[in-house]
């Protein structure tokens, strides 16, 4: 579950990053996504924190 979950993330990001425009939208996209990920490998399991930390940062840096 944990490599699916991975993989998914890795997808979307990928997928993401393949636009060329560099909305607020998909900054945010993006950093849930890599924040998810993370979560989801460094921290046992949990996604959804990691999602709303990495949208919380795109937010902040953009």
């Amino acid at each position: 579950m944990k490599r699916l979950t991975t993989l998914i993330a890795a997808a979307a990001t990928l997928g993401v990053m393949g636009c060329s425009s560099n909305s607020g939208l998909e900054r945010v996209l993006v950093g849930a996504a890599i924040g998810c990920a993370a979560g989801q490998v460094l921290v046992d399991g949990r996604c959804v924190e990691g999602a709303v930390v990495g949208a919380g940062v795109a937010v902040l840096t953009d």
